[in-house]
């Protein structure tokens, strides 16, 4: 019999799945009315596996779309024993329990797309649960990252990100803003690699349906934050100056989730398919 954890656990990654299925299809859909005369772009949908057994999940990705450049919008389930590093990582965030067992189950989706146009920005999502013997938590959050920033895109983005959080918690959006402004700065370079937007990690209430609830809130921001921009750029006249710019800032991009990211590191040294952990980095970039 399924017990209560369980149930939340499946609850949970399927509807990671259930997101990322419509992502997808927002995403294709984009691409049918995107300019120019090139064919569509499609995700290619790759079933990945963890070592030793421990899951898996599905890799989509898209290259050279009419809209896309490069997209990846990833789904995982994944179990097994925390790996000597993670597990030390693990216990210095507290995680109860973790010492003695190294245990866990983690599902989520990842998103990270790079346009065509330079006027359009690129953008990462990500919500998650984790589960350890000892503890369960929500986390994710989208943040903005324009080469050629525009004011009104920005707030758009925040606005509906502020309103996902309202919902659920009157400080959740200046908390989660603020996490994100420090998460997603790059100290080496002294500067933000985008606009920002939210992020949180390690969200346990007690009440497990609130926190769920609010990470769906979260997930199903998304596509209002982001598609107007994408459709409003899509179409928007370019130069080399522009492509330049856009080349020079997704360098910040990869240095950032090459260095720093906790989900890059995580991935890699938990033994996930190391194609769909890197998925997130820009099929070009310049370095000055």
């Amino acid at each position: 019999m399924e017990n209560l954890m369980d149930h939340q656990r499946n609850t949970a990654a399927a509807w990671f799945h259930a997101l990322r299925d419509r992502i997808v299809a927002a995403f294709e859909d984009l691409e049918d009315r995107g300019p120019g005369a090139a064919p569509a772009g499609r995700f290619v949908v790759t079933p990945t596996e963890r070592q030793d057994n421990g899951g898996g999940g599905l890799m989509s990705v898209m290259r050279g779309g009419r809209v896309f450049e490069k997209v990846g919008v990833n789904w995982s389930e994944v179990h097994g024993t925390l790996a000597p590093r993670a597990q030390a990582a693990m216990a210095s965030r507290g995680v109860p329990g973790i010492d003695s067992d190294p245990r866990f189950w983690a599902s989520g989706i990842s998103l990270v797309a790079h346009m065509q146009n330079p006027h359009a920005p690129a953008v990462h999502m990500n919500t998650r649960m984790f589960w350890t013997p000892g503890a369960w938590w929500f986390g994710g959050g989208a943040d903005l990252n324009p080469c050629i920033e525009y004011p009104d895109d920005t707030a758009h983005f925040h606005a509906i990100l502020r309103a996902a959080c309202d919902a659920h918690g009157a400080d959740y959006y200046d908390r989660f803003k603020a996490w994100a402004d420090e998460y997603f700065f790059i100290p080496h370079r002294g500067r933000a690699r985008g606009v920002g937007g939210i992020f949180f990690d390690d969200l346990n209430t007690g009440d497990w349906q609130a926190d769920f609830d609010f990470t769906r809130a979260v997930g199903e921001a998304f596509l209002p934050a982001f598609l107007p921009l994408a459709q409003a750029r899509m179409g928007q006249p370019w130069s080399d100056a522009d492509r330049d710019a856009q080349l020079i800032h997704r360098g910040l991009y990869a240095e950032y989730n090459l260095v720093y990211d906790r989900g890059t590191k995580f991935g890699l040294e938990t033994g996930h398919n190391a194609d769909a952990v890197l998925m997130s980095l820009p099929p070009l970039a310049k370095w000055v």
